[in-house]
C-alpha cells in the first residue's frame, strides 16, 4: 500500500522533534528548564517534541545553542527545510500565476532518465495535447489563481514535452480508463487528446499502459503519481504538492506502479480503448 498522502511530511516532522528531544535530553535539561533558557512558555517545548507544533529556523537554532550543541545546529536546519519543502501548498507555488509552477519543475524532468506516471484523474502533462493543456490550466486558474498567465503556462508546459524526444529517456505511462471518459474542454478537445495519446503510444520509448474500468480489480485507483528514475516521486493532491524522498517510501510506490502495470493492457488492446472512446464521443 502506497503511504496517505500526508504521511512522508508527518514522519519528516516527527524524526526531527524526535532529535530535539534527544539533544534536550543529552544536555540534562527538563523541558521546563529549557523553556527558561529560551524565554518560552514550556508549553512550546512539549509541542515541538510532540511534532504538533513545527519550530521555525530561529527556534532551532536557539535550541542547540541552549542545550550545548551549536555542531548539530547547521544539519537540524537543513533537516527543518526538508520538512517544510515536502508539501508545497497550491496557493504558495501559484501565488505568483501557473507559469512559475510550470517552469518551476523542469529541472528533475530534464534530468531524469527513467519516468513512471500512474494517473487516475487525467492525462499527464508530458502526453496532453495543447487543447487539452489549455483547458485543464484554464480550469485551474479560474478555481484557485488570480494572475492570468494560461497562455505563458501552456507554452511552458509544451515546451516542457520535448523530453519525450531526449535520447536515452524512456517513459511508462499509465493511466486508468476513466480518464479516457471524463474529459475536459469538451468532445473537440477530448477528442483530439485522446488521438494524440494514440500518436504518443507509437514511440519506441514510450509505454502506454490503459487500466480498464472492471470489477474483478485486486489492485485499486490510487493518488496520481510521477516516479523519477529512484530518486524522488511527486504526487499531486487537491491541496497541494507531495514531494518524497526517502528510499523506503519511493519503493512503496515503484511496488504500486508495478502492481498497476499488471492490470494494464498495451499496444493493440490500449489503442482499441482509445478508439472507442473517441467514437462515444461522437
Amino acid at each position: 500500500m502506497v503511504s496517505s498522502s500526508s504521511s512522508s511530511v508527518e514522519q519528516a516532522r516527527r524524526s526531527l522533534a524526535d532529535r530535539l528531544g534527544e539533544i534536550r535530553r543529552e544536555a540534562g535539561l527538563t523541558g521546563k528548564v529549557l523553556a527558561e533558557r529560551l524565554g518560552w512558555y514550556p508549553s512550546k517545548v512539549s509541542r515541538i517534541e510532540r511534532a504538533r507544533t513545527a519550530p521555525a529556523v530561529e527556534d532551532v537554532r536557539a535550541w542547540c545553542t541552549a542545550c550545548g550543541a551549536d555542531d548539530q545546529a547547521g544539519d537540524l536546519v537543513a533537516a527543518l527545510r526538508a520538512v517544510e519543502g515536502m508539501f508545497v501548498e497550491w496557493r504558495r507555488m501559484e501565488r505568483t500565476g501557473l507559469h512559475r509552477a510550470q517552469v518551476a519543475v523542469r529541472p528533475i524532468f530534464e534530468r531524469t532518465s527513467r519516468f513512471r506516471s500512474y494517473s487516475s484523474w487525467f492525462v499527464p502533462g508530458l502526453i496532453q495535447s495543447r487543447t487539452y493543456t489549455e483547458a485543464v490550466l484554464r480550469a485551474v486558474q479560474r478555481r484557485r489563481v488570480e494572475v492570468d498567465d494560461v497562455p505563458a503556462a501552456v507554452a511552458a508546459r509544451m515546451e516542457r514535452q520535448q523530453v519525450l524526444y531526449e535520447p536515452g529517456k524512456i517513459f511508462a505511462f499509465l493511466l486508468e480508463e476513466s480518464v479516457l471518459r471524463s474529459g475536459i474542454g469538451g468532445r473537440d478537445v477530448m477528442a483530439g487528446q485522446l488521438g494524440h495519446l494514440i500518436t504518443v503510444g507509437a514511440h519506441a520509448n514510450i509505454s502506454l499502459g490503459i487500466i480498464p474500468a472492471r470489477p474483478d480489480r485486486t489492485r485499486m485507483p490510487v493518488e496520481g503519481f510521477w516516479i523519477f528514475d529512484s530518486d524522488q516521486v511527486n504526487v499531486e493532491l487537491v491541496s497541494g504538492y507531495l514531494t518524497i524522498t526517502q528510499p523506503h517510501e519511493i519503493g512503496q510506490y515503484a511496488a504500486t506502479f508495478a502492481e498497476l502495470a499488471d492490470h494494464a493492457v498495451y499496444g493493440t488492446a490500449a489503442r482499441s480503448l482509445l478508439t472507442s472512446a473517441i467514437q462515444r464521443l461522437g
